[in-house]
């Protein structure tokens, strides 16, 4: 005996539910979705992670390098008040000046380094998640 069709309102009712009768391809997507989603919590996660100890390593550069300059600019006025000629206490000056600018320069770079890796370092979680996204 043959099955009898299905009345119009059933059959659309159906249709709207699962219109190409593909609901297990939907299940699949919304899987797919979730796992998404979950990777991108976790690439942030630790992208967060790593701009957080970037940011401390940044932070005790800073003040290791102010605690510095604060010590080399007391000795150079001791210098500079303990100057017995103009001709000494431009020489102390000059000294300082130059030493301070090339430390300048070279912390300077440091940092540049440190915030290039900090950079690196937060976006390689989404790097390899983009990497998983591109290759299916």
């Amino acid at each position: 005996m043959s099955a009898a069709p299905l009345p119009r309102r059933q059959r659309d009712a159906q249709q709207a539910v699962d219109p190409a009768g593909k609901g297990t391809v939907m299940v699949k997507n919304l899987e797919d979705m979730q796992k998404l989603g979950k990777d991108n919590v976790d690439a942030t996660m630790t992208s967060l992670g790593a701009m957080s100890k970037g940011l401390q390593t940044i932070a005790v550069e800073m003040a290791d390098y102010t605690k510095k300059i604060f010590e080399d600019g007391t000795a150079a006025t001791e210098k500079l008040l303990g100057a017995k000629s103009i001709e000494k206490a431009f020489e102390v000056q000059s000294d300082y000046a130059k030493t301070a600018y090339e430390g300048f320069v070279a912390q300077a770079t440091k940092f540049g380094e440190l915030y290039a890796g900090l950079a690196q370092e937060a976006y390689k979680p989404f790097e390899n998640a983009m990497g998983k996204v591109a290759a299916k």
